[in-house]
């Protein structure tokens, strides 16, 4: 994938790795559903584990650590290896010590899979702030100068690798309105900067409902030197209940228009078509303003991405 394809017209999306235990039937059926829009790519996401407390025998809560959704380099293997379309997996800080880190690129090298998008990862529902594991990143320009050390040849320990093999290229997110910890969009500019200078190649951003946002975080990242490639990250919403549930988690506006319309859906129906509705606007504006490639979300919104492509009659040159 080169940064002339990702200026072109395309689309690419993002798909979850299945539950613990759920089989890759549904993920598989999500892909067969999107892959006649020939993407350029599909993301694959990593969940960190997490603390879930269960009962004992004696009447006590005990805390275990599980990981509810792995495999995320496996299904990019199966993905690549069933459907012939590039993958590009998540490599996360959150839940992983520098090691693990190593092993994970070095099973993406052996699977001849070298391009990575590298992500600090969510905190852990039970803290209330980022906590990094012990050995592991705080952050994800950590981890960058780590997948950098490795594509020169070193290991975490400072050992040299006997043959070093293909490098990898990397992305990076970015926040139109701002990382939720941010306490400035200057503060996130300059973070996205200094990823640019650090070797990323392009970045993905957190989804949005108001173009005028990504208008305008592009337009400053261009003043301050960030050239890379800014894929805009898009979810249409299926439900009434994601109306609130949305803007909670992704830290994102619904625009008064939107939420205006929204107010008059009386059915998880109509909020659906809506949101058809207004992600197509927003495809649509997005392809006046020159920006071609549109990366989708499509978790609880298969369908719905479905018919937004299927409809502009896009992604299948």
């Amino acid at each position: 994938m080169s940064i002339k394809e990702l200026t072109e017209r395309h689309i690419s999306f993002e798909v979850l790795p299945p539950l613990k235990g759920n089989g890759t039937d549904a993920l598989f059926r999500t892909i067969d559903k999107l892959r006649e829009f020939n993407p350029l790519f599909i993301n694959i996401t990593t969940h960190h584990s997490e603390f879930v407390y269960k009962e004992r025998e004696d009447g006590l809560l005990e805390r275990q650590r599980i990981r509810r959704r792995p495999g995320t380099i496996a299904i990019a293997a199966s993905i690549q290896q069933r459907y012939n379309i590039p993958v590009i997996p998540h490599i996360i800080c959150s839940g992983a010590t520098k090691e693990d880190i190593e092993y994970e690129l070095l099973d993406l090298q052996f699977l001849g899979i070298s391009n990575v998008l590298l992500l600090r990862g969510d905190k852990a529902k039970e803290d209330s702030r980022f906590v990094p594991t012990p050995g592991g990143h705080t952050h994800t320009t950590e981890l960058i100068q780590q997948v950098r050390d490795f594509n020169e040849g070193r290991f975490v320990d400072g050992s040299v690798m006997k043959n070093p093999g293909k490098p990898f290229t990397f992305g990076v997110a970015c926040y139109p309105e701002k990382h939720e910890e941010a306490p400035n969009i200057e503060q996130d500019m300059k973070y996205l900067k200094m990823k640019q200078d650090m070797g990323a190649e392009y970045a993905i951003t957190q989804l949005f409902y108001d173009n005028s946002k990504y208008y305008d975080f592009v337009a400053k990242a261009r003043q301050v030197g960030i050239t890379i490639p800014i894929i805009p990250g898009i979810k249409p919403f299926a439900k009434l209940s994601q109306l609130t549930i949305v803007p909670k988690t992704f830290h994102c506006d619904i625009p008064q228009e939107l939420a205006g319309l929204a107010a008059k859906c009386t059915s998880d129906e109509e909020a659906r078509q809506l949101g058809i509705e207004w992600t197509m606007r927003q495809v649509r504006d997005l392809y006046a303003h020159g920006i071609n490639n549109i990366h989708f979300y499509t978790m609880s919104a298969v369908d719905s991405v479905y018919e937004v492509v299927k409809r502009l009659n896009i992604g299948k040159g």
